[in-house]
């Protein structure tokens, strides 16, 4: 049986502000299992690959630079439905536009420093898990 997974980073702003608990309970709260965490800092040339599906586009370079700016938490989450179950839960990229009670409503300074990054599809989820952490890692 595949186990149904979304990643997230909780992002350098968040991280720095001291909101990264605040967030963990949430996602917690909301039945997420986390079979996998890890705080670290990515290198500028870790963020471009990351994000090299934005090559090109016009905030592509500034996104690369500010996540590489500080701290991040990279994370394996699961549930029933986990990348549609997570999209509801951070909701829009911008900010303005998300829901009440939303990690990103409550959490988020920018469309860019949105607290939080989050699959948005199956395959992306497990592409973006195993950036980071060996499949192995979260399967025991």
């Amino acid at each position: 049986m595949k186990l149904d997974i979304t990643f997230t980073m909780i992002k350098p702003d968040a991280v720095a502000e001291g909101n990264a608990g605040a967030i963990l309970k949430m996602i917690e709260a909301a039945d997420f299992k986390v079979l996998a965490l890890k705080l670290t800092r990515l290198t500028p040339g870790q963020a471009a690959k990351f994000y090299e599906v934005h090559k090109g586009k016009p905030f592509y370079e500034s996104l690369c630079e500010y996540m590489s700016s500080g701290k991040i938490i990279a994370m394996i989450l699961s549930k029933k439905d986990a990348v549609k179950e997570y999209r509801q839960l951070i909701g829009a990229t911008d900010p303005a536009k998300a829901e009440t009670g939303t990690i990103r409503k409550l959490y988020a300074r920018s469309i860019q420093a949105n607290a939080v990054h989050g699959s948005d599809s199956d395959e992306n989820a497990e592409i973006e898990a195993n950036f980071f952490f060996s499949s192995l890692e979260y399967f025991n």
